[in-house]
């Protein structure tokens, strides 16, 4: 009887120390967890400011030849010249 009880009390120290360690582990999660997220924020801030150079360049870009003329400029507008902007709630 005296046995079953160390068995049964070696068992609980065993789950109490995994109980833990597996706190112990989530908490290193989510502290991992959060650095990843402004990790990614500052790099989805950075696409989009990229995305915005770039736009202001191409808008700066001479008309191909044959483009300068009013219908030339009609046929341009018809087109978007660029990309449409990152939407970062999609690349979350």
């Amino acid at each position: 009887m005296i046995s079953e009880f160390q068995d049964l009390s070696d068992k609980i120290e065993q789950l109490a120390a995994l109980v833990g360690s597996l706190r112990h582990e989530n908490a290193q999660l989510r502290q991992t967890n959060l650095l990843l997220n402004e990790v990614n924020t500052a790099l989805l801030e950075r696409l989009v400011e990229a995305q915005r150079r770039i736009e202001a360049v191409i808008e700066q870009l001479p008309l191909p030849a044959g483009l300068d003329t009013e219908e030339g400029a009609e046929t341009l507008d018809a087109e978007p010249r660029t990309a449409a902007p990152l939407d970062s709630e999609a690349t979350r």
